[in-house]
């Protein structure tokens, strides 16, 4: 007698999270980089690429999540805008609302004789219809109240982390230049463990991610050393 083998489906749930590493961490990595790059061929102290790093993280994090936040409350207010219009729609125009019912039920092969048994259930449930229309209409998930909060934390502290990567060399190395391969090396390891990380969590060839990633920060980087190294 064979057993039958379990199916257990294992879908990835913390889309929302993970994009916001992502978006922080990949900033945190690049920004700060290409600026001590750019410093490093411009001024002889490590203390100021420091200093104007640090600045930087500090704004950029605040920047950075801020934007996350705002966000997230622009996609809070959108579904509720939806949500508030949907609601009145089924009470005043009840025959409209109907027809994109079985226009979404068609679209599944479902029989008239079905759709109209869906509808009539519907019509007695307006909570369900109303969230039924959100979902399949106008592809709307209702927000997690707490997502612009801890959307905001996950990005500026993902920033803060991957821009002090570029950063650290220049505290235990004197010489910007000398500061600046380390950091380089550093920075573009970090960045192609990011990109692998990154492939994996959302499903794409991890080394393309990671190729892609490398080079991104590394063109940054060196565009801002060699402006910086015309320039003075």
């Amino acid at each position: 007698m064979s057993k039958e083998k379990e199916h257990v489906e294992s879908h990835f749930t913390a889309s929302d999270l993970i994009r916001d590493i992502v978006i922080g961490m990949s900033d945190g990595l690049t920004v700060p980089f290409a600026l001590a790059a750019g410093l490093s061929g411009a001024v002889d102290s490590t203390a100021l690429i420091l200093t104007a790093g640090g600045a930087e993280i500090a704004a950029g994090s605040v920047a950075m999540g801020l934007g996350g936040y705002l966000a997230a409350r622009t996609d809070e207010e959108h579904y509720e805008s939806e949500l508030k219009r949907e609601q009145r729609e089924i009470i005043e125009l009840p025959e409209h609302e109907e027809a994109e019912v079985a226009e979404i039920f068609q679209e599944y092969g479902l029989e008239d004789e079905q759709i109209q048994s869906i509808i009539s259930t519907l019509k007695k449930n307006p909570d369900k219809w109303v969230d039924l229309m959100m979902r399949f209409e106008l592809g709307l998930e209702k927000p997690d109240p707490s997502r612009a909060r801890n959307s905001a934390f996950t990005i500026a502290i993902s920033y803060i982390l991957g821009g002090l990567i570029p950063l650290l060399p220049y505290f235990f190395i004197a010489n910007p230049i000398s500061g600046l391969k380390v950091s380089a090396i550093v920075t573009l390891i970090a960045l192609a463990i990011f990109g692998y990380v990154k492939g994996r969590f959302t499903g794409t060839s991890p080394w393309k991610s990671s190729f892609q990633t490398t080079v991104v920060g590394g063109l940054a980087a060196t565009v801002a050393f060699g402006l910086a190294k015309l320039i003075s």
